[in-house]
């Protein structure tokens, strides 16, 4: 496709002074920035009409298919301002690759690696002066957000007709307040988040609202996240609502649970990279509940995490469950040097060795 992106300013953008309050303490997925890009697609037409618009309201038909058959899938991914004022994104590649996954388990029209890049970065042109700096020594980001949903005005289950991809931005500072400390678990025995052959690998909407009523069980017993386990055997751990996670043991090697019914996150991927190169063998396996209970128990697991765009790193504390509780592992000293190395490389503070950012301005 040979997309043409048509730019219609906003008239009324953001005063500075404003963005400046915003950008100071943006918080996370609660500001917008002053434009949006949309592109239809039909299947006469393929995809066309590619158009930046003033951020806002869209509009569409209560029969649109995407209200009643759930047919929608989003990405999650940051943009970065360096030193030197330039912007990059972090391996957008990955993203544009793994939303044609999700694209075709939802059988979903396709948007090819080369224009899912275009899009997301002319946007982030656009909006560039919304990529927060980092001058206080800070982790601020452009949290964005590409998605795709069924828009054809049509009641019946069968792939929409009429499909429209979108892209927002939001400045993003810190995911968890309070700053980084280790989260608590607790251990849903009751809800399972995907099986083989559902939508867990994909990133879709449903997956997250089927995470909701268990993360409130969480809440409810003093947690900040949920852990599920596996649908066919209920005894292996899969992820968290929405971070995957990792487990050291004595030895410096690094276990994470195997995907397959679970997302594969950009994230832990280049976390798998960037623990080997510091010298940790890290696997991918099948990984029993009860494995790190006793891990934990005699010392043999040193510390857990979680990972994720939005929280980047963070460290597991206790795992709460019906009749027990397992206490939050001894260090956290692994966990934040791959925290910090990550970071410094999105941040343009260290070299990066692996070729994921992408400059944009």
């Amino acid at each position: 496709m040979n997309m043409q992106i048509t730019t219609t300013l906003s008239a009324n953008p953001t005063d500075d002074a404003r963005l400046a309050e915003i950008l100071a303490n943006p918080g996370f997925g609660t500001h917008f920035s002053d434009h949006m890009l949309t592109i239809e697609w039909t299947p006469e037409k393929g995809w066309h009409d590619a158009r930046i618009t003033p951020y806002g309201p869209i509009t569409l038909d209560p029969a649109a298919a995407v209200l009643h058959y759930a047919q929608e899938i989003f990405e999650g991914m940051k943009a970065y301002r360096h030193d030197d004022d330039s912007i990059w994104l972090f391996r957008p590649e990955a993203n544009a690759e793994r939303m044609k996954r999700s694209s075709e388990r939802l059988a979903l029209p396709v948007l090819d690696v080369p224009e899912f890049l275009e899009a997301v970065e002319e946007l982030v042109k656009v909006d560039a002066r919304w990529v927060p700096g980092n001058a206080d020594g800070g982790e601020k980001s452009l949290y964005i957000r590409p998605f795709m949903f069924a828009s054809e005005k049509f009641l019946g289950v069968r792939p929409a007709q009429h499909v429209t991809f979108m892209v927002i931005t939001s400045p993003a500072g810190a995911y968890f307040k309070g700053g980084i400390k280790p989260v608590s678990l607790w251990l849903t025995e009751e809800y399972t988040r995907a099986g083989r052959g559902g939508m867990g690998a994909a990133k879709t909407g449903g997956n997250y609202a089927s995470s909701l009523v268990a993360q409130q069980e969480a809440s409810g017993h003093g947690c900040d996240q949920v852990v599920f386990l596996d649908a066919q055997e209920g005894k292996y751990v899969e992820e968290l609502g929405g971070m995957n996670m990792y487990f050291v043991y004595d030895d410096g090697s690094i276990v994470t649970p195997a995907t397959g019914t679970i997302l594969e996150g950009i994230t832990r991927s280049s976390i798998i990279e960037l623990a080997g190169k510091m010298g940790h063998q890290v696997t991918e396996r099948k990984f029993a509940i009860e494995e790190w209970k006793e891990g934990v128990a005699s010392g043999k697991i040193t510390e857990i995490f979680a990972c994720g765009t939005a929280a980047v790193v963070t460290p597991v504390g206790s795992l709460k469950y019906a009749g027990g509780e397992t206490s939050a592992p001894a260090s956290q000293d692994l966990t934040m040097r791959i925290r910090d190395a990550l970071v410094s490389v999105q941040l343009g503070k260290a070299e990066d060795t692996f070729g994921w950012m992408r400059r944009v301005v």
